[in-house]
Order: C-alpha cells, then structure tokens, then sequence
C-alpha cells in the first residue's frame, strides 16, 4: 500500500485502522479474533494503528500491546488522551487537559501500550477550561522527552487548531468526517490545508451505517442504538440516502462502504489536503473490502450525486449532552 505524509513529516498508511471496536462498545469482542484482525491489517498494509486510552478502559490499548510486541517497527502507533471516565463508565464521560495530567496519561498510555514512543498523540477531546495552548505545551514536552514523536487535535475548532498550531507543529487533527457528516468542510478542514496539517476521519463509514449492512436489529443490542440517527423515522430516512449510495457502488463495481472511503479521499484531494481514514472492524475480510477502496474511482455526475444524497442526512451527528463534545458547537 502506498503512502500518504500528514503533517510535520509524519507518514502513514493511505487507509488507516481504527481500533475502537475492538473495545465491546458495538458488543462483546473475541480478543483472540481481534488480535488476529490486527495482524491481518498489517499484512495487508494497513499499518497506521488508531487506539485511545479511554477505549475498554484501557484494555483496547493493552490489545494493541499484543501486536507491537512482536511488530512494532511496522506499526505508526496512535494514541489518545483528554477522556476521564469513572471506574469506566462511559456516561460518565468528561474532559481533562491540564499539563500534570497529560504527563500522567502518556506514561500510562506507554505502560498499556507496552511501547517506549507513541508515533502519534492526540488530545482526544478538548477540556474548555484549560487554554489550548497550556495543553499542547505540555504535549510539546513529550515530543522533547522522546516519549512522543508527533501531535495531533481531535474534534478542535479552525481557532483552536491555529492556536496549537502556534504552539508546536501539528500532524493531524481527528474528527468524525463522512458523507453523512461533513461539518468539518465549513472551517476546520480549510485551517487543516492552510497550515499544513493532515486530516484523519474517524468514523468515516457513519458507525457502519454508511457499509449498507445494518438494520435494527443489528444495532439494538449497541450504544447506536440510542442516537438520533439510528432512531426512529430518521433510521428509515437514511437509509434511503444508503440505498443511493448503493446505487453508486451498482455502477462501479464497488460495496457502498468502498464508495464511501473513495469518496473522502476525492474530497480530500479537492480540499487540497492529505486524508486518511480509520474505518474500524472486527474481520479481516471487512479490512480488505476496505483497501480495495482505495482502487474506486467516481465521476463528476456520481460525486454530484453523493452530495446531493449528503444533504439528504437526518439527525445530529452528535448526540453527547456536553455541548463542547464536537468541534461543530464551538466554531
């Protein structure tokens, strides 16, 4: 698989892994499985690894550490930090950004992770009270101590991502990106090109809605289960924006989920800066049909018909109580 250079020199795979799912958050996960998932994904070329310290409450990263031990020089390893829970419970979410505890959570990230560098760490989630610039100081110092190699925002806004940017160099700013939500195009991602920074949408298939494959049953037994978006009148809508996408993918020989990852790399490339997704999953036969992505091509009118379809999105592509959760509040 070729390659693609985010920001500060940083390089990674052109699709990328992520690893969330692997944690029980859609269900119960096989660890045997997922471990052979990951390796799968190596194999195949999918070398940038996405995890966080919130995922399983750790365990997600401690999953990872399995892989790196016998395969870490093939691995661009990225982490997250910013996400405080209590004893795991992810209703118990908040956010947490001051210097002390970016210092505590990349050591323990380290230990999980069983690695002495993280190739790429990101604040997961801003902490409104803490200046941006104190954060990433303090992130800034890792990069000093060599316990980390380049940096990363998840869900910033185009002021906040400046105001870091001036701070130290920024490699890549994570946030949900996808034909269903496409925010980030209003502000963020033109700051992203503009500075030189790379773009890594996470969740780049809509949780699986976008892949054609789900129904209500599927979901019911997940956290999706209750979001707007998979509720209600507003499940039965969207799922007439996949059956176009569908529609799409009959054309040219590809899975909706394949016309999916193509088309952010397209839009990417039009935006004018370099974009790898994570799509996550737990089989290996879901990781090929997403590489093979990267080999669809879209015409004009079909790209025109996607955006259409991406208007056509109903409910909130956020559904956290915290009006802070998602860069698209803020800007």
């Amino acid at each position: 698989m070729h390659t693609i250079e985010l920001g500060d020199g940083l390089t990674a795979s052109a699709l990328g892994y992520g690893a969330m799912g692997l944690a029980e958050v859609y269900g119960p996960a096989q660890e045997d499985e997922s471990l052979a998932t990951l390796h799968h994904a190596v194999d195949v070329g999918v070398t940038f690894l996405d995890t966080a310290d919130v995922y399983g409450g750790g365990s997600n990263e401690r999953l990872l550490a399995r892989l790196l031990a016998d395969r870490r020089d093939e691995v661009t390893l990225a982490t997250k930090f910013g996400i405080t829970t209590a004893d795991g419970d992810l209703s118990t979410m908040a956010t947490r950004g001051d210097a002390a505890y970016v210092r505590l959570a990349c050591d323990a990230s380290l230990a999980r992770l069983g690695t002495d560098v993280i190739d790429l760490y990101y604040l997961h989630r801003r902490d409104v009270r803490v200046p941006v610039e104190e954060t990433v100081a303090a992130m800034a110092e890792l990069v000093r101590a060599g316990k980390v190699r380049h940096l990363g925002l998840s869900e910033v806004t185009a002021t906040e991502l400046r105001q870091a940017s001036a701070v130290h160099p920024i490699a890549a700013v994570q946030s949900e990106w996808s034909l269903w939500s496409r925010d980030v195009e209003r502000a963020v991602v033109p700051a992203a090109a503009e500075l030189g920074v790379g773009f890594v949408p996470y969740s780049p298939l809509g949780r699986g809605f976008l892949t054609g494959t789900l129904d209500r049953a599927a979901v019911a037994g997940d956290w999706r289960a209750g979001l707007s978006r998979f509720s209600g009148s507003a499940f039965d809508r969207n799922q007439a924006v996949v059956e176009g996408v569908r529609g799409v993918a009959a054309e040219v020989g590809a899975t909706p989920a394949q016309v999916a990852l193509a088309w952010l790399r397209i839009r990417g490339g039009q935006l004018g800066l370099p974009v790898v997704p994570i799509p996550g999953t737990r089989r290996a036969a879901r990781v090929d049909e997403n590489v093979a992505s990267l080999e669809v091509r879209l015409e004009p009118a079909q790209l025109e018909l996607l955006d259409e379809l991406a208007g056509a999105v109903v409910g909130p592509r956020s559904d956290h109580s915290d009006p802070n959760w998602v860069s698209a509040t803020r800007e």
